[in-house]
């Protein structure tokens, strides 16, 4: 069983190795005083709703959520756009209690839908998400450009 947690400040280090951890697994360079950075950034401006899981008083995951809107629908949309489950503690469940917390909150806060990407070749995660309702959507192609470095 895994306590999740929204983010607090005695939660931001915790936080932020994970997401340093993250990082690194999409093929970053490590960075833990930037990664330190940027989360504490998101909870001081609230620009983003974080959930970490711990288990056995361990950090074992994160999500960062980024609150959008849905201009077709007019409703509020959450962008999920980072999942990460640390290596001790992948396949025991945490990705998906995550998950679940995430859907919880939304729909404690009217949200209309959750949208997340993956990569093309992160199989085990797609399967994750389709075994829980996610749907792939082939309505629309989507193009980003980096304008700033």
């Amino acid at each position: 069983m895994f306590n999740i947690y929204s983010i607090k400040e005695q939660l931001i280090n915790d936080t932020a190795s994970l997401f340093d951890q993250y990082r690194i697994f999409y093929k970053m360079e490590s960075d833990l005083i930037s990664s330190q950075v940027f989360i504490s950034e998101r909870f001081e401006k609230q620009d983003s709703f974080i959930f970490i899981a711990y288990k056995n008083n361990k950090p074992a995951g994160f999500t960062q959520i980024y609150p959008s809107f849905s201009s077709v629908a007019m409703k509020k949309v959450w962008i999920l756009n980072d999942l990460f489950v640390s290596k001790p503690f992948r396949k025991s469940g945490c990705a998906i209690s995550l998950l679940k917390h995430v859907e919880q909150q939304a729909k404690k806060r009217s949200i209309f839908s959750i949208k997340l990407a993956t990569a093309n070749s992160n199989k085990e995660a797609k399967n994750l998400y389709h075994k829980l309702g996610y749907q792939l959507t082939n309505e629309f192609e989507h193009f980003s450009k980096i304008v700033a470095e």
